[in-house]
Order: structure tokens, then C-alpha cells, then sequence
């Protein structure tokens, strides 16, 4: 099978990503695959620096009204012209051998969909840095993001995901979600008999958001996208999935009962302890260790109070899923 590649982008906002984004595909190593620039309503356009790279990427450039990212790839995949769809994130930066990765990968053992794991870049931020540990430490996500497939079935994210025009085809790609569309769209890929891998040399380099209130928001309405999941699918629920929750609760029980028991605390200190001693090793920076011990706090209670708010609007109270797209979507 040839194997052609469309490279699909949603975009809101995010020029300077773009810039960035483009001038690494632009030093690929492998240069056959197209690149879709899908821009979703975004009041500070970049089709200027799509324009600036016309000369040296096959790229393409589409404004459309503000939908949603899973929405917006969709757009992308019905106009590429390659027989199969990668998807990426406007705040990713691309390997040069990234391409070279996954042509040779599908080419020695195809697969229907794949996925591959994110890194932090030298040039990254601390912050960011220390980011990209909190979201792929065994520690805080229990090994299911990043590089390792620890789970019965791996599941691919949208930020380094492909799939083939079939699979779209068939499951009429990403649904309209509030969050949570990547995980819902590997769920129907494998229910739809199609099969999927990591592919771990096919890496990004993903800055992620960039603040602490914006990575909070992310992973809280992650946690949220994990109870709509369940509902949408039965079964998909995961212990490992509870964990953050578990840890929320257990968090704030050990404040309230330090009051009386100042003792409560030290499985607190201990979890900070054990943070900052694994960052600072894998990262072999102090600074990124610190740095690692508020960033993964944050995101496990992010996720855990999204879990939890939502486990109690959908479970307790009967409420139903948001309907509604906002603007923010866009890590």
C-alpha cells in the first residue's frame, strides 16, 4: 500500500505556534506529506505565516467559523488528499525525523490508527518542562500517557494521533464534544474492529499551556471528559482513572485533620518528597524539580475536582453532558 500523508492543524489563535510548528515541518527529513492549516474562527489569523511557507511545504489554508478542534480536523480530513490523516496540535514542535518514523513504521507493519508519545524540548521552558513531567511521570498519570502503553488497549490523543481515510470513513472521525473527543474517537475506532499501536519513535516535542491557571483548566476539564466518556461508554472507566479523585479527597482530608492530628500531614510531605527526588533525576535539574512538585499537585487535583464535579452533576443529579463548544478548547 502507498501510503500518502495529510498533516491536519486545527488553530485558534496561536500564530506564533504556528511559526514555530511549520519551520520544523519544514526541515523534515522525509518530505512527502501535505500540511492542513485549519483555522477555527480565530480573531488573530495566521494565514500570513502559512503564506511564508507556501514556497517550501505542500500546505493549505482554511477559515472556518469557530467549531471546536475535533470539529476542525474533521473539516481538515474532508479535504486532504493524502489516504492517511495525522493529527497534531499548534503547540507542538516536529522532530526532523518525525515523518521518516511513522511512513517507516505503517510501511513495516501497517496499522489502522497510531499514536506517539510528546517530550520536552532543551529549549523549552523550566515551566514547561516541569509540565511535561507532571502529564507523563508514572507518578501522576499512571504510566498511560507519554511512552508507554500500561493499559489492555492503547488509546491514541489528538495532539500526535493518526488514523487512515477508512477508519474516518467509517466513524465519521471526531465527535461533536465538549471534551474528551480524542479519547472518544480511539473508543470507536477500536470498537469498529480497527486496530491501533504506539508508535514511540514518532515523538512531539508539545510546550503545552504555558501558565498555571491555564494547565489547570486543561486537566480539570479532562477530568470532567472522564465521567462523559463513561456515560457515552460504558466499561471505559478505569481504576487508574479515579486516582486523581482518590488523591483530591485524600488531600483535602489530611488538611482538615491536620488541625487536630498535624501528623496527617507527612503523606503529604512524603508525596512532594518523592516528586521532587524523581523530576530532579529524570530531569537532572533542581529547578525543574521544584517547579515539578506544584505542577503535579496541580494537575492531579485539576483532574481530580473535574472528576469529581462532574461525577456528581452526572451521577448524583442526573444533569447532562455540555452541548455547547467554547473558545478555550485549544492547549
Amino acid at each position: 500500500m502507498d501510503i500518502s500523508l495529510s498533516l491536519i492543524v486545527p488553530v485558534y489563535n496561536r500564530p506564533q505556534e504556528v511559526e514555530e510548528l511549520l519551520n520544523s515541518l519544514s526541515h523534515q527529513s522525509n518530505k512527502h506529506f501535505e500540511v492542513l492549516i485549519v483555522e477555527d474562527g480565530s480573531s488573530v489569523p495566521c494565514n500570513d505565516v502559512v503564506a511564508k511557507y507556501a514556497p517550501v511545504l505542500d500546505v493549505s489554508y482554511y477559515n472556518k467559523p469557530n467549531s471546536g478542534p475535533g470539529q476542525s480536523r474533521n473539516y481538515g480530513a474532508e479535504r486532504a488528499k493524502g489516504n492517511y490523516l495525522v493529527f497534531l496540535d499548534s503547540d507542538c514542535v516536529i522532530p526532523p525525523d518525525y515523518i521518516k518514523a511513522v511512513l517507516d513504521s505503517l510501511n513495516n507493519q501497517y496499522v489502522d490508527a497510531f499514536g506517539g508519545p510528546d517530550a520536552a524540548h532543551e529549549d523549552f521552558t523550566d515551566f514547561q518542562k516541569a509540565i511535561n513531567y507532571s502529564m507523563t511521570s508514572i507518578i501522576t498519570t499512571g504510566g498511560i500517557r507519554g511512552g508507554g502503553e500500561k493499559m489492555d488497549k492503547f488509546f491514541p490523543r489528538s495532539f500526535n494521533m493518526g488514523y487512515s481515510k477508512e477508519v474516518f470513513e467509517r466513524t465519521g472521525g471526531f465527535a461533536k464534544i465538549r471534551f474528551g473527543e480524542d479519547i472518544d474517537m480511539s473508543i470507536r475506532i477500536l470498537s469498529n474492529g480497527f486496530k491501533t499501536r504506539l508508535i514511540r519513535e514518532a515523538f512531539v516535542y508539545h510546550k503545552r499551556r504555558s501558565t498555571f491557571k491555564q494547565f489547570f483548566k486543561q486537566v480539570h476539564n479532562s477530568g470532567i471528559a472522564r465521567i462523559n466518556l463513561q456515560k457515552r461508554h460504558p466499561g471505559t472507566l478505569k481504576l487508574v482513572h479515579t486516582l486523581p479523585a482518590i488523591f483530591t479527597l485524600g488531600f483535602l482530608a489530611c488538611l482538615i485533620g491536620a488541625i487536630w492530628c498535624p501528623y496527617l500531614l507527612l503523606p503529604l510531605v512524603l508525596f512532594f518528597v518523592i516528586v521532587f527526588l524523581d523530576a530532579t533525576r529524570s530531569t537532572k535539574s533542581v529547578r525543574i524539580g521544584w517547579l515539578a512538585m506544584g505542577v503535579s499537585w496541580m494537575q492531579l487535583v485539576g483532574y481530580g475536582s473535574g472528576f469529581i464535579i462532574a461525577f456528581i452533576r452526572r451521577n448524583i443529579l442526573g444533569q447532562g453532558e455540555y452541548a455547547s463548544f467554547e473558545k478555550t478548547f485549544y492547549s
